[in-house]
Formats: structure tokens, sequence, C-alpha cells
């Protein structure tokens, strides 16, 4: 089963829910394992990690659903990628995602690409990616996502073909902003599969996710 989301946002940023209240939504749902990964820029990049890594801290670990620690870094001029994501990694953040070129929101011109040369782990709703930026992200080992929230999840069909293409990571998320979008597990592996996905693509990803988070957890 397909149980992990690494893509929520909270009241932190632009979500309706506190980050024990999304955990324990998710937890109900049948997850194992998310992510909170609020929207972050250099307005608000120290005070978003001191908040998300105290949380996850006093997150008890009796629990059946792990919470890691994560941004998204939102909307930037492109060559901030890089640096932003290095703050983040030094200031202690799990799971850096980059906000990708999505074809229902304005983003500037080579975020894909220059995201993906930063130190990040996934590349939310990329849009239209190209074969250049999709092979980036195969050589760089970054996770590109498949998505169920609505307008991103337009190109979901043309990420997995890339990335099915170039031998690129993929990964499921909910992008969860409010309660109606945590889906259950077979909900979301579901929706992968009406956009492409074989069974047996899905089970790699699982196997893909399950390494990433052991390592998460290792550091």
């Amino acid at each position: 089963m397909y149980n992990y989301n690494l893509h929520t946002h909270t009241l932190l940023s632009d979500g309706q829910l506190l980050p024990s209240e999304v955990a324990v939504r998710y937890m109900a749902a049948g997850y194992k394992a998310i992510a909170i990964t609020d929207h972050t820029d250099y307005s608000n990049i120290k005070s978003m990690a001191k908040a998300v890594l105290e949380f996850c801290r006093r997150w008890p670990k009796n629990l059946p659903i792990k919470v890691l620690s994560g941004v998204e870094l939102t909307h930037l001029p492109p060559e901030q990628f890089k640096p932003l994501a290095h703050d983040a990694r030094r200031l202690g953040i799990k799971v850096i995602i980059a906000h990708g070129e999505t074809t229902v929101e304005p983003v500037v011109k080579d975020t894909n690409r220059l995201a993906l040369l930063a130190d990040i782990d996934i590349l939310a709703h990329p849009g239209l990616i190209s074969d250049e930026d999709t092979l980036l992200a195969k050589k760089r080992g970054v996770f590109l996502e498949i998505t169920s929230r609505a307008g991103h999840a337009d190109t979901n069909a043309h990420v997995i073909k890339q990335a099915r293409k170039f031998g690129a990571k993929l990964i499921l998320n909910n992008d969860s902003h409010a309660p109606q979008d945590i889906i259950a597990p077979e909900e979301l592996a579901n929706l992968g599969i009406q956009a492409g996905l074989s069974k047996e693509e899905l089970e790699r990803i699982y196997a893909d996710v399950t390494g990433f988070l052991k390592l998460k957890e290792g550091r």
C-alpha cells in the first residue's frame, strides 16, 4: 500500500489546520509517514524551520505515524533555490520541496532547472517538464511529483511519461491544504494508476520512497 505523503501544508503557511491536526488526520486515514512542508522563502525560512522542527521533535514516537520536518521553497527567483535549500538543510530540515513550473500558476522561467540544481528532494508539480530537466532530475536523484491537487494534477500524465522515458524517480503526494485534501492511501495510489502508472511502477515508487524515508530518519 502506498501510505506516505511528503507534501502537506498547515496554518504555518496557507493550510487550514495546525500541524498536530494534519498529523492526526493523516494517521486516521492510514498513513505511516508525512512531512510538514509549508511554503517558505527568505521572509520566513528561519521562523518556519524553528517551528516545524520543534513540532517534529515533540511528536510522540509511540504513535503509528512519523512526522518529518520539511519546507516547500515557493515562487522564488530561480537563483535563490540553491542558497535557500542550503539554509534549510543547515537548519536541520529533512525534506526540501521546490515549487515547480505548474501550468496553473505564474512561475518564473527556469524554475525547474535551477531548483533541480539545488539540494532539494522533491520537485513538486513540475508541469510540462522538458527532456533536459527530466534527465537532470534523474542525475540528481530528485523525485518528480505526481499530485492529487486540482490544477497541478493536469500534467501528471506528462510527468509520468517523462520519468519513464529517462528513468527519473516519481513520488505521489497530496499537497494537502484542507481536511478534504487528505484522501485515503488507496485513493492516492489509484490516482497515480489513472494518470498512467502501472502497478509495477507504483511498487517501485513505494520502494524508492521507503528507502528515502529510512535515509532521512537516520540523519
